[in-house]
């Protein structure tokens, strides 16, 4: 049976980083795969999660299942920090999931449950793995233009133009706050554009929300969701607790669906019954530092300051290297790169650019010239601003 089977072609950033891995090279730079390091090159454990899991280790007495679809604790825990306290509970289901990968496949299962005929709308660009399980689901998706890669910003006229097509029932897939890959976000007067083009229109929003806390703050990258929640009768949300808590491996997300009120209860029984069919139970460790962070004021308010830490230095980064390049190139065509959000920027750069420095520099990051902010540091900022120029991007 098996030796039917056909190679499936392999996921570019995973690629990469063995690329990277087998490169002998001492001064080499890792900018593709989309995790946050610090200044030493360390992906660590937060304070606050370290506090919580010696917490756990001391007071846990048992390890057996927890409920099909989480915990109610951290259910309530992520929408009060994704929707803000008042939000309507008696609207909301809530799954948690195998990260936020986990989230978005059970949120495209569900909308096809729900409308087996509808269309899922995706940016173009977008973090390549919705397009994957998109396909291998064989959904019937569309893309809409997004970034402009001649100013580095979001093309909204030429989306909104696209969007026009949308049908009621369809799916827009939206990203909450720092953009992957670009880092161009919506303002928040284009939220409320996209809002009353999807209630016009009778669509259903799915916002990826992977990077909450990374761009302009907690509050604020969760402003265009919430005004989505806000104005539309059924949201789904998808979130991840990977980045903003550093648990990557512990694979913690989780799905926030609004509906009516006399659909709430056949909507949360219909996502327990998508993760009984998946993986049954999903994993509990990661969703249950997160609730006791979210939920105890010291280690809230630990986690917050340096959740600002991180965000604070990748803004530092990226105006450094926006001021590199500025001086080097005696232009301002790279100052896009501070207005940007979150871990990544797409430079602009050919692959073959992309490839001449990997090879000159052994810089490496992804094909389409989306670089990690996050895999920086202050010495290596010059590093990239001369190898960029030298490759004529």
């Amino acid at each position: 049976m098996f030796n039917s089977l056909k190679a499936q072609a392999p996921d570019k950033i995973l690629a990469l980083m063995g690329q990277f891995r087998a490169d002998p090279r001492t001064d080499k730079i890792d900018l593709g795969v989309g995790v946050y390091k610090d200044a030493e090159g360390r992906t660590p454990v937060m304070r606050a999660i370290k506090s919580a899991e010696k917490q756990l280790w001391e007071t846990e007495t048992s390890k057996t299942y927890t409920a099909l679809a989480g915990e109610p604790a951290f259910h309530a825990a992520m929408a009060e920090m994704v929707l803000g306290a008042g939000y309507p509970a008696d609207r909301l289901s809530c799954l948690a999931t195998v990260g936020g990968t986990g989230a978005c496949r059970q949120a495209f299962e569900l909308a096809r449950l729900a409308n087996p005929g509808c269309t899922v709308w995706v940016s173009d660009p977008t973090w390549p793995n919705h397009l994957s399980i998109l396909a291998f689901m064989k959904q019937d998706t569309k893309l809409y233009r997004y970034f402009d890669s001649a100013a580095r910003a979001v093309a909204f006229d030429a989306m909104m133009e696209d969007l026009q097509a949308i049908k009621a029932g369809d799916v827009v897939l939206l990203h909450g706050c720092c953009h992957n890959p670009t880092g161009a976000n919506l303002t928040l007067e284009q939220w409320a554009a996209v809002a009353d083009l999807l209630e016009a229109k009778g669509a259903v929003p799915m916002i990826d929300l992977a990077y909450q806390g990374f761009g302009d703050g907690l509050e604020e990258d969760a402003a265009g969701t919430r005004l989505i929640a806000s104005r539309l009768p059924e949201v789904m949300i998808a979130a991840s607790c990977s980045k903003n808590f550093g648990i990557y491996r512990e694979r913690t997300g989780c799905l926030l669906v609004l509906s009516d009120a006399a659909s709430k209860d056949v909507t949360q029984g219909t996502l327990a019954y998508l993760n009984r069919q998946n993986y049954s139970f999903s994993p509990d460790h990661g969703a249950r530092l997160v609730t006791m962070v979210l939920t105890d004021p010291t280690l809230r308010a630990e986690w917050m300051t340096e959740l600002e830490e991180v965000r604070k230095g990748m803004l530092g980064l990226r105006e450094q290297l926006a001021a590199e390049l500025r001086q080097l190139s005696n232009s301002d065509r790279f100052d896009f790169v501070a207005r940007h959000r979150g871990m990544f920027s797409r430079l602009g750069a050919s692959p073959e650019q992309v490839e001449k420095m990997r090879v000159d520099n052994a810089i490496y990051m992804v094909g389409d010239s989306r670089l990690n902010i996050a895999g920086l540091n202050a010495k290596t900022v010059p590093i990239l601003a001369r190898a960029i120029i030298a490759a004529g991007v």
